[in-house]
């Protein structure tokens, strides 16, 4: 395979991931209303490792652990502040 074909391939797993991010934050926003009519935290560090530990646990490489749980935390992070924001006025 060439170079444009890895791009090729690289481009729709972008494409993919940006579908199933959006979906994960939709799925985060409705938590947070229900975590708002309820005031419960939005930060939840026990379900955050919890997530962590099953990413890491199911990780077969070739990226490393930490480099897992540091995409989970920025992928969190962004739906803990979407949350925030969204569920303000509620």
């Amino acid at each position: 395979m060439s170079i444009d074909d890895y791009r090729e391939q690289i481009d729709q797993f972008d494409r993919d991931l940006l579908r199933i991010f959006n979906a994960r934050a939709a799925l985060a926003l409705k938590i947070g209303e229900i975590k708002k009519k309820l005031a419960l935290p939005v930060y939840d560090p026990a379900r955050e490792k919890r997530i962590f530990d099953i990413m890491t646990a199911n990780n077969p490489g070739p990226l490393d652990d930490s480099a897992i749980v540091r995409l989970f935390e920025r992928v969190i992070d962004e739906s803990r502040t979407l949350e925030r924001i969204k569920t303000k006025g509620l």
